[in-house]
């Protein structure tokens, strides 16, 4: 069955909830082996998902902000670093779609490639520069040299990298000092990977460092160039609080799992009947429903709105991503506290679901810049 098929979002939810299952049952052993996804993200790619947000003038479906985000948030149920991946493909694809900021030309061109399993990602952070969203200039150069560019750099937290068939880098114009991305193909020469990815969060999203060594691409990969005005919104971010709200939805589902099962010999019963470990379950009920409901209204307020008043919700957005990470932090360190010391076992994945969702608070935008936003928001 594939995703296409399928007419409503309840549909393709149910869909993704049987694939999220398979990569659930992977979800330890990859995350011990510090190893990518490889069967994740194949069967994504043979059900048709990786193709979902390419326009419908493309020949895609062109699914919304909100149905997007319920999709990615049940890829995260069974193994968030699956969703992190393949979040930033299906995400960029969208809001090119969406932004038209490239040559409508070699957008088609990528837009055929995925439909026919192709995958892409930026490539914008440095170990020079760190997060891009704190406006350092890339230390990647571009040259031109007749009708060709030769790129030299190296990009860190290159996500999915092992199975990335386009990497959009961002490189700094030596002839004008402008900023601008190049879409270079992974078979052009000079691109190579170090696999320097030892994070023991998300383990598994193979994050490895690009390496660009006097790259030739043609003219026209240059399909971007940065204007130097204030940003847009990009709805698109929601994919990342979407996944830790996934994986926060794992953790409350192992511990009432857990707390049915668990029967100790000082009680009768089970744990679930006790108010202490009720009180926590529905601490994270609490949790969950409220940055459910805050998620899911914003998504639906960016698809019912125009272009120009999109470009105004940047405090929502941020709002949002911090809101639900943290309730994801909150959710999973209360599951921990019911399961006990069981939860710090390496065959608990409550301890991964731990690691995971504290990457989240170094996913853009971090809580700083939202904070400091939302002040400026207010005061204005």
């Amino acid at each position: 069955m594939k995703f296409q098929e399928l007419n409503t979002i309840e549909e393709r939810v149910q869909l993704m909830e049987e694939l999220s299952r398979k990569f659930l049952l992977r979800a330890a052993k990859n995350d011990e082996e510090g190893r990518f996804p490889f069967e994740n993200i194949a069967e994504l790619k043979e059900s048709g998902y990786t193709s979902l947000t390419i326009p419908k003038r493309y020949g895609g479906e062109e699914i919304s902000l909100y149905e997007f985000i319920r999709l990615q948030e049940k890829i995260a149920e069974g193994d968030g670093s699956t969703a992190l991946s393949i979040g930033w493909h299906m995400g960029i694809i969208k809001s090119l779609g969406e932004k038209k900021s490239w040559e409508e030309s070699t957008f088609k061109a990528l837009c055929e490639e995925v439909h026919n399993g192709a995958l892409m990602n930026n490539c914008a952070t440095e170990p020079q520069t760190g997060s891009p969203t704190r406006g350092g200039k890339p230390f990647t150069t571009a040259v031109r040299d007749g009708d060709k560019w030769v790129i030299n750099g190296r990009k860190s937290f290159t996500t999915m990298a092992p199975v990335l068939d386009y990497f959009n880098v961002s490189a700094t114009i030596a002839e004008s000092g402008e900023t601008g991305n190049f879409l270079i193909p992974r078979t052009a020469d000079g691109v190579s990977l170090e696999e320097t990815w030892d994070s023991i969060a998300m383990r598994g999203t193979g994050s490895h460092d690009l390496i660009l060594k006097d790259v030739s691409v043609k003219e026209e990969a240059l399909v971007e160039l940065f204007k130097p005005v204030k940003k847009g919104a990009a709805g698109w971010l929601l994919h990342i609080p979407a996944c830790y709200l996934g994986i926060a939805q794992a953790a409350q589902t192992y511990a009432i799992d857990f707390a049915e099962e668990y029967s100790p010999n000082s009680i009768k019963g089970s744990i679930i009947d006790l108010p202490n470990v009720q009180q926590k379950i529905g601490e994270m009920e609490f949790e969950l429903m409220r940055a459910r409901h805050f998620l899911y209204s914003v998504a639906k307020q960016w698809d019912e709105e125009e272009e120009e008043v999109q470009s105004s919700m940047g405090p929502e957005l941020g709002a949002v991503k911090l809101a639900v990470t943290n309730a994801a932090i909150t959710v999973v360190d209360l599951a921990m506290r019911v399961v006990g010391a069981r939860s710090l076992s390496e065959k608990n994945p409550l301890q991964r679901y731990y690691r995971d969702v504290r990457a989240g608070l170094h996913n853009p935008p971090m809580d700083d810049m939202t904070i400091q936003l939302l002040a400026k928001n207010a005061i204005s």
